[in-house]
């Protein structure tokens, strides 16, 4: 589990890697990593849902974490069907959004038997605190 750590800052991907980052429903991807997902790995404006390019975009900022959760569950779902990529999860959630790793990484607890889903290191510590 440990050794399925996102690295902190993402400046390269392989062909395999898909880069995971919060959106919003309405797919503006002007700031954060959004923004980074748009211009180096084909996130596409106006499209704030699933695969892009290399990404995937969960939205987070329409609300608390309960309508986050089925993004985040269809996410899991679709990694499922692809286990050939890597799926580096960023902090979604934890920037512009502004929840804390605390109230994300708990929607991740079903990832962590994915072994083609990268969490960041805060939320492997969160969910790793939680099975104690």
């Amino acid at each position: 589990m440990n050794s399925r750590i996102t690295p902190d800052h993402i400046t390269k991907l392989k062909a395999n890697e898909i880069f995971v980052f919060g959106s919003n429903l309405q797919g503006y991807h002007s700031g954060g990593a959004a923004r980074q997902a748009m211009d180096k790995w084909g996130a596409i404006w106006g499209h704030g849902i699933g695969i892009q390019g290399q990404t995937y975009a969960i939205p987070t900022m329409q609300g608390g974490t309960e309508t986050i959760s089925p993004y985040v569950e269809q996410f899991i779902l679709f990694t499922q069907n692809d286990p050939e990529k890597t799926f580096l999860v960023t902090e979604i959630g934890c920037g512009i959004a502004g929840f804390k790793p605390v109230d994300i990484a708990p929607l991740f607890s079903k990832a962590v038997y994915i072994p083609n889903i990268w969490l960041p290191q805060r939320f492997w510590e969160i969910l790793q605190a939680e099975n104690r």
